[in-house]
């Protein structure tokens, strides 16, 4: 099986890689980004330079690149709809015509911010974000494609995810950490990520939506991860609890419930707590 990684730089990207060399099935992964670390070079504002002969072997696309900034994306629209939309479909439609089967990177924000709404896989998308509108267009564009599928991912922990680094670095330094509260997401890992992925590189053919929530069924609040990572830490995390001013809000929900129909039912994850879940990815974690 022969893989390509576009975005292969990212921070999701670079653990996939690592999880996919693992894989004897595997025999090739082409990492495509903009740096130099790449084994090819692609920049989604000019996407017609790339050479698109490259993919003519391969077998899938798994398609992370994106500016994900929900700020930076409202901020600087016409930049970031110029790659996340129109640099991306170009790529896609490129990679589909190629015979490649493309796994496409989503988000939860998509779906807009209706209080106490548990969004799935056939809930309607109605994206209020520049962010959440950009992903909506990719899925709108290629929903019909029997080569397209796309996962849609909210909070995904790590060691070395931003929230997680943040308070280990409070906790190396002794200083207070600030987290923000109320916000809310299905969290899920980076480990269960990369589950669902060599899951679907097996059976693409064989999931018969184009879409798939990959979240976990608890809700969970940046306190509570806190208070999950003091479990491992035996207390060290020190920290105080603040509310966002209302601009945080704008180009992000206070909280998104996203559930899966299909996760669990097609056995793609074990249904686990996420107690157990954070517990065994920060499995080993060390603080210095």
């Amino acid at each position: 099986m022969r893989i390509a990684i576009v975005g292969s730089c990212g921070y999701i990207a670079s653990y996939l890689i690592k999880h996919f060399k693992q894989d004897k099935n595997i025999s090739k992964i082409l990492t495509i980004d903009q740096t130099i670390n790449a084994d090819t070079y692609l920049n989604l504002s000019e996407p017609d330079k790339f050479d698109y002969c490259l993919l003519n072997s391969t077998d899938f696309v798994i398609f992370t690149a994106a500016i994900s900034g929900p700020d930076f994306c409202a901020n600087h629209f016409e930049l970031c709809w110029k790659i996340n939309v129109e640099g991306t479909k170009y790529f896609i439609q490129k990679a589909i015509d190629r015979g490649c089967k493309v796994l496409f990177f989503s988000s939860d924000a998509v779906f807009g911010s209706i209080p106490g709404h548990i969004y799935t896989e056939q809930s309607e998308t109605k994206a209020f974000t520049p962010y959440g509108k950009m992903k909506k267009t990719i899925e709108d564009e290629f929903r019909k494609n029997s080569y397209f599928k796309a996962i849609r991912l909210s909070y995904v922990i790590s060691a070395n995810d931003k929230f997680i680094s943040y308070c280990l670095n409070c906790v190396r330094n002794n200083e207070v950490a600030e987290i923000f509260h109320p916000f809310y997401r299905n969290c899920i890992t980076i480990s269960d990520v990369a589950k669902v992925i060599t899951w679907f590189l097996y059976y693409f053919d064989k999931y018969a939506p184009f879409v798939l929530n990959v979240a976990g069924t608890e809700l969970i609040s940046r306190i509570r991860i806190a208070d999950e990572l003091n479990v491992i830490l035996k207390n060290r995390l020190k920290y105080s609890i603040l509310h966002p001013e209302d601009g945080f809000f704008r180009n992000r929900p206070e909280i998104t419930q996203m559930n899966s129909l299909y996760l669990y039912k097609y056995n793609i994850l074990e249904n686990q707590s996420f107690t157990k879940k954070i517990q065994e990815e920060l499995e080993g974690l060390e603080v210095w």
